[in-house]
């Protein structure tokens, strides 16, 4: 294990970037992820953006989870894809994503004004020319011309309860276009909730990784969801009905 890092810089655990996910940070990338978690940190102080500010916990929850679920593209990070982070909140897992795969464009979409003006000057600010920020809600994007059945990989990170991110997700999504939804446990009972919803919007799942966090040994769970089949038009519903009524 690496010697702590001072207590206002990022750990590199280059050894654990490697070990864990066959992949580490070029120099720029760890000087990218290190401005990412200073500005965050300065941001954090107007807009709430996260809780989790500790240099190591912040590596962990932040930078190696968002990587650890789009671990099947880091092996070819020259891909050009479309890609949407809905909910991102602080940027996460959309602006590690971005850090990781310079050649992908990636939307970040969030119903919050402000946090999607702080990520768009932040993008600028990393040198992040391929990523855009969207105030909106999910359930209409969904409708939206230039987005709807335009994206090769949507991620959602603790936004909703499965079934919702699945009708949230696979109307932006490509045919043969996959959803990524990062989880902490995950039951039977919610697998058989989402495989119902799945029939429904044109999507199977095709994957459940089960993980163990490198730092703080916590359960985590990535489920991969393949659209398979068109999104009947009628999806997503009105804002708000997924998560009152999910499918």
């Amino acid at each position: 294990m690496p010697d702590p890092s001072p207590s206002h810089a990022l750990p590199t655990f280059v050894d654990l970037w490697s070990s864990t996910l066959s992949w580490q940070p070029s120099p720029q990338q760890q000087e990218q992820f290190e401005r990412l978690y200073q500005e965050i940190l300065t941001g954090n102080r107007i807009l709430n953006l996260t809780r989790i500010t500790e240099p190591e916990a912040f590596w962990e929850k932040h930078l190696w989870d968002s990587l650890c679920g789009i671990q099947p593209l880091l092996a070819s990070p020259d891909a050009s894809l479309r890609m949407i982070d809905i909910g991102t909140g602080g940027g996460f897992p959309g602006i590690p994503a971005a850090i990781a795969l310079p050649q992908s464009s990636l939307t970040l979409l969030d119903a919050t004004q402000k946090k999607v003006r702080f990520l768009q000057d932040l993008a600028i600010t990393l040198s992040l020319p391929h990523v855009t920020g969207v105030s909106d809600r999910a359930e209409a994007l969904g409708h939206h011309p230039s987005h709807r059945a335009s994206y090769d990989w949507a991620l959602l990170r603790a936004v909703a309860a499965a079934p919702v991110c699945a009708e949230y997700a696979l109307p932006l999504l490509k045919l043969n276009g996959t959803a990524i939804l990062y989880r902490g446990q995950w039951t039977p009972a919610e697998a058989d909730a989402l495989n119902r919803a799945l029939e429904i919007l044109g999507g199977r799942l095709i994957a459940t990784t089960p993980i163990t966090t490198p730092l703080s040994q916590s359960q985590h769970h990535y489920l991969y969801i393949l659209k398979i089949a068109p999104t009947p038009e009628r999806f997503p519903r009105a804002i708000g009905v997924p998560k009152q009524r999910p499918l």
